[in-house]
């Protein structure tokens, strides 16, 4: 397969992640009582929240706006001195190494998920098999050659 049309896998499916995040953790975010996706407090009793705000916060941030702005980064390189701070892979783009760091996010958001839940919904699999893709394409030789220095 063709590098760009890998690449263009890994920047759909940041894009998903993104705008799944986004419009979950913004429906948190306005609706802390969970009312607005259906989901009761009682959901938090062994979580430290009281409410869906601080979560709503972090999937909209950290699981929504980072993959959005990640899928323009891998598309222009820009060079950012900020970021290349979290740059553990000093030969590859920063870009590549924070989609790499996203992944690992999404997998951490996912397994904490279901340890204050108590429980597993099917989504859970759904988005650890997108965290596991992610991780997937972009480690794929083709793609780290796109985004090597």
């Amino acid at each position: 397969m063709k590098p760009t049309r890998i690449k263009g896998t890994l920047l759909i499916l940041l894009g998903i992640l993104g705008l799944g995040a986004i419009f979950g953790g913004g429906s948190l975010i306005i609706s802390p009582s969970g009312k607005l996706l259906g989901m009761p407090l009682t959901m938090l009793e062994h979580s430290p929240f009281n409410d869906f705000l601080i979560p709503g916060i972090i999937l909209f941030f950290v699981l929504g706006v980072a993959p959005v702005a990640l899928v323009f980064a891998l598309l222009a390189k820009p060079k950012s001195k900020l970021a290349e701070l979290l740059n553990i892979y000093g030969d590859m783009h920063w870009s590549w190494t924070c989609s790499i760091f996203t992944a690992f996010a999404l997998i951490i958001w996912i397994q904490l998920e279901m340890v204050f839940l108590q429980a597993v919904h099917w989504s859970h699999t759904l988005y650890m098999f997108l965290a596991l893709s992610i991780l997937f394409v972009a480690l794929l030789p083709q793609v780290r050659n796109l985004y090597k220095k």
